[in-house]
């Protein structure tokens, strides 16, 4: 099946929300594809201080406002479709999933990005094992048991400042001598009486028998090796570009496969943009809201050629802001609920 749109947004994470309520808002027929969890990795994250306007805000929580706030302004967000190839010769762009294809005038990349993997022995036989790379998701199934998380930015601490507060022992082991995590988390994480940092410190191999049991170790000062006893291992060592599919339509890349835009997140290809993690530098939600909307003002500048062009003759929008609770004195609880 053919559907038709003026702008399809690969990506349902805080980039792609972000400009699919703001493509929407202006008046563009707007489609948000996404192949798995609504909301990207910040719906995983146990808890975000730094997004502006909310001291403390849980990721799920989070999320589902960014879900929400798409939809009431007329984004249509498709959940379980992923994009599988891009066609993006010509004026009329493509987006190709197993269910349908979808033609627009403009392409919005956020695809976002992925853990990285330690890439050693027993990795990859252990997850979901004992190997796990989200402790929201995971966690709880070590409460009361001796982990260790490996990484040692922001990521990774606060991956371990939510196991610390379930586990019996928490290891933190990093390749250098000092967190790379803002100093607010790491004073946080170090303040926990049952954490103990690994510093310069490596994972050699994961081993066990049906599941994780012990972690070969390096010590890169001295350069022996040694075993610690564990039940689990968290790993938040980086995260990889989720461009595959745009670098095959011939979208440029850099040489860590992160998306090269310029500062209107425009790509090399007319009519193609893109936002978020997938672009690269600074890897935070205030940052991808920002390029998401960035990339929806040049986008709306693209199809329609510019606030005073005739190019196209938009939609009116209608928004419905009794949706919303506050308008209608509902309880704040029944805010933000909505299907999927």
């Amino acid at each position: 099946m053919v559907r038709k749109a003026d702008v399809v947004i690969i990506g349902a994470g805080p980039a792609g929300l972000a400009a699919g309520l703001y493509t929407a808002r202006l008046g563009l027929e707007t489609i948000i594809l996404e192949k798995s969890a609504l909301g990207g990795q910040v719906s995983v994250a146990p808890f975000i201080e730094n997004y502006p306007g909310f001291v403390r805000i849980s990721g799920e929580e989070l999320a589902k406002r960014f879900i929400e706030h798409a939809k009431i302004m007329g984004a249509e967000i498709k959940g379980g479709e992923p994009a599988e190839k891009l066609e993006l010769s010509g004026d009329v762009k493509k987006v190709i999933t197993p269910r349908n294809t979808y033609e627009a005038d403009a392409i919005i990349i956020a695809t976002g990005a992925s853990r990285q993997k330690l890439n050693v022995p027993g990795e990859k036989e252990f997850e979901g094992r004992g190997v796990s790379y989200c402790a929201v998701c995971d966690g709880a199934f070590f409460k009361g048991k001796t982990v260790a998380v490996v990484g040692g930015g922001n990521t990774a601490v606060t991956e371990a400042l939510h196991l610390a507060q379930l586990v019996k022992k928490l290891y933190v082991i990093h390749r250098r001598d000092d967190f790379r995590a803002e100093i607010a988390l790491k004073e946080r994480l170090l303040s926990y009486s049952n954490v103990t940092p690994l510093w310069n410190t490596i994972v050699e191999a994961i081993e066990g028998d049906n599941v994780v049991r012990r972690l070969k170790l390096r010590d890169l000062k001295s350069n022996k090796t040694y075993y610690l006893e564990v039940d689990g291992v968290f790993v938040a060592i980086g995260m990889i570009p989720n461009s595959k599919i745009a670098s095959e339509a011939g979208v440029a890349v850099d040489e860590k496969g992160f998306i090269i835009v310029n500062r209107r997140q425009e790509t090399n290809i007319r009519g193609v943009f893109a936002a978020g993690d997938v672009t690269g530098g600074v890897m935070q939600v205030g940052v991808a809201v920002g390029e998401g909307i960035i990339a929806a003002m040049s986008a709306f500048e693209h199809v329609t050629g510019g606030w005073y062009a005739k190019k196209k003759v938009l939609k009116a929008v209608k928004i419905d802001f009794s949706k919303l609770g506050e308008e209608t004195k509902e309880p704040r609880e029944t805010l933000f609920k909505f299907k999927l």
